[in-house]
C-alpha cells in the first residue's frame, strides 16, 4: 500500500498542530491574567501531545515526521509579536488571535477528515485527534465571545 499521501496530510497536520503550539505559547506571553496565561500553556502542551501522536503514525507509516511549524506560522507569530508590542494588546486582542488560529487547525482538521484519499488507519488517528483540536477550538470561541460581550 502507498502511504505517501497518508503521510503528506499527517506531516501538514502536524506542522500546523506544531504552529498551535507555539502560538499558544506565545498568547502565554501576551496574556494580562492568570487564567488565561495558565490556559494557554496547557493548551500548549495538549498541541505538542496530538503532534507527537501524529509523529508516531507517520513513523509506523515508514515516513519521517515534520518535528517544525510552518514559515508561514512562525511570520504569523512575528507580526502578531510585532503588532501586540505597538498596541500593547490587552486580553481580548490575545484571545481574539489565537482564536483566529483555531478557526484555521480546526479547518485543516476538518479537511484531512474528508479527504477519502486517507487510508482508515490515518484517518482513525486524525479523527482520535480532533477531539481535542475540537475543544481547543470551542473553548477559544467561547472565550472570545464573553470578551466581546463585555
Amino acid at each position: 500500500m502507498n502511504n505517501k499521501h497518508d503521510i503528506k496530510t499527517l506531516n501538514s497536520l502536524i506542522e500546523t498542530t506544531l504552529d498551535s503550539a507555539e502560538g499558544y505559547a506565545e498568547a502565554a506571553k501576551d496574556a494580562k491574567s492568570e487564567q488565561l496565561i495558565s490556559l494557554f500553556r496547557e493548551r500548549s502542551g495538549e498541541r505538542r501531545t496530538v503532534a507527537s501522536a501524529l509523529q508516531k503514525c507517520v513513523r509506523s507509516l515508514g515516513g519521517e515526521p515534520e518535528d517544525e511549524g510552518t514559515a508561514l506560522g512562525s511570520a504569523h507569530r512575528m507580526f502578531v509579536n510585532l503588532r501586540t508590542s505597538l498596541t500593547s494588546a490587552d486580553n481580548k486582542a490575545v484571545v481574539d488571535e489565537v482564536e483566529r488560529g483555531e478557526d484555521h487547525i480546526k479547518a485543516k482538521f476538518e479537511d484531512a477528515m474528508k479527504d477519502k484519499g486517507v487510508s482508515p488507519r490515518a484517518q482513525s488517528i486524525i479523527t482520535d485527534v480532533y477531539t481535542s483540536v475540537r475543544h481547543g477550538h470551542d473553548q477559544m470561541r467561547d472565550i472570545k465571545k464573553a470578551f466581546h460581550a463585555e
